[in-house]
């Protein structure tokens, strides 16, 4: 990290293209999760069958971030964001023209490769432009940005439901989104005038980054016991976001617009949960540690909702806000603050595309298994594995914690 840009001024604009690109991101997204319930009646289909799209988009967006997280290294972070955030609004516009499965799933399936052009890129040019603690910052307000998009989408999803379409939904981020991807495309243009070019497109080779490879990576920093924590850290986050308005209308009897409405507490709480998150990896100083506590936490809450259960819609509500905040909270150690850590091997963008990808390998088992575990089983067998993923998942890092305090610089966050 060499903190490239000097003054106030260009990094409080670089931060705020950084938190535009990521709040667009979730916009073009997670739309099609807040409408499943309304697609699912609206088209007549099964659950199975309504989830594939979802499915089939985190499979391609985590193949996809393996794929951009090595080309994220090698060409210019600027047009490689302008050009995947132009194509994932391709994708929703022809969602909300065509609205047929047959049409949507291998669509949404290029929607998710088309959306990890965004996030690796955007790892290595906020650790190359900024310097650590700026760095910590704009991860924090980027990860704010996320959940300031989600909460847009569980707000704004209902309205189109109410009052148009659920094909709105995808029609309007289209739109805005290609508004979104010109800025950033002259902003970050601008900003490297104004700055001499001090936001790089290229990578700069060192001995130390021409010496080390990345499958001996793998294991002096305890990557794979990390990869595996985040596809059941993704299990749960995405799992949780995608079934809880299903689980809050077959359970409590709630319209879908209602039930969807909801489900805009998750991202509300995880703004809180992102702050909280943030001031408890200053104390520990430790990813994988501060992982374990929240695991562990997660764990517990779901094991009370499994008691709860049925005691109306506010309990299960806040058992299962209080989770996927704790899984906010393991998203800001893992994805975000931990790839830095490799910028002196020149890998930070291949290491977020890898460790991003495992998210969305859990995401992609989550949308179809919890969908198969509840009509096979019910929503209780559902509460139940989220309680053993919490555990497996504090266990791996309770496990690790050590072999990354001796891979990490002793500049800690």
């Amino acid at each position: 990290m060499n903190g490239a840009l000097t003054t106030g001024r260009q990094r409080n604009a670089f931060c705020f293209l950084c938190c535009l690109v990521y709040f667009m991101s979730y916009l073009t997204r997670m739309n099609y999760a807040a409408c499943l319930a309304e697609i699912q009646d609206s088209l007549s289909l099964t659950k199975s069958i309504v989830s594939l799209p979802v499915t089939g988009s985190f499979l391609t967006y985590g193949v996809g971030q393996l794929l951009c997280g090595f080309l994220g290294d090698r060409f210019s972070p600027r047009k490689m964001i302008a050009t995947g955030l132009a194509a994932t609004c391709a994708c929703n516009l022809l969602v909300g023209l065509f609205p047929d499965i047959r049409l949507i799933i291998p669509v949404w399936c290029l929607n998710g490769l088309f959306q990890s052009m965004l996030w690796p890129p955007l790892v290595r040019i906020m650790a190359e432009t900024l310097d650590e603690k700026q760095y910590q910052k704009c991860c924090v307000q980027v990860s704010m940005a996320s959940s300031a998009g989600t909460i847009f989408v569980y707000l704004f999803v209902p309205l189109c439901i109410r009052f148009a379409s659920w094909r709105a939904a995808f029609l309007f981020p289209a739109f805005v989104g290609v508004l979104t991807a010109l800025v950033w495309f002259t902003g970050i243009g601008r900003l490297q005038a104004d700055g001499q070019n001090a936001i790089h497109a290229i990578h700069v080779e060192s001995s130390e980054q021409s010496s080390v490879r990345l499958t001996t990576l793998l294991f002096q920093a305890a990557l794979l016991p990390a990869m595996l924590a985040i596809v059941l850290h993704g299990i749960l986050r995405d799992g949780i976001t995608t079934w809880m308005p299903v689980y809050i209308s077959e359970t409590f009897g709630l319209s879908n617009s209602v039930s969807i409405l909801t489900a805009a507490v998750l991202p509300v709480f995880s703004i809180l949960s992102i702050y909280l998150a943030s001031a408890l990896l200053e104390r520990l100083r430790n990813e994988f540690t501060a992982s374990a506590l929240l695991f562990g936490a997660s764990a517990a809450c779901s094991a009370l909702l499994v008691f709860l259960y049925q005691h109306g819609p506010v309990p299960s509500v806040v058992l299962m806000t209080l989770t996927a905040g704790c899984m906010y909270g393991i998203n800001l150690f893992l994805i975000s603050r931990l790839p830095a850590h490799f910028s002196r091997f020149g890998k930070v963008a291949t290491v977020s595309g890898i460790l991003n990808a495992s998210t969305y390998v859990g995401s992609a088992l989550s949308a179809w298994l919890f969908g198969m575990i509840s009509d096979l089983f019910g929503w209780i067998a559902v509460i139940s594995v989220w309680i053993v993923i919490a555990l497996a998942g504090a266990l791996i890092c309770f496990a690790f914690f050590r072999k990354w305090e001796k891979f990490s610089p002793p500049e800690r966050p």
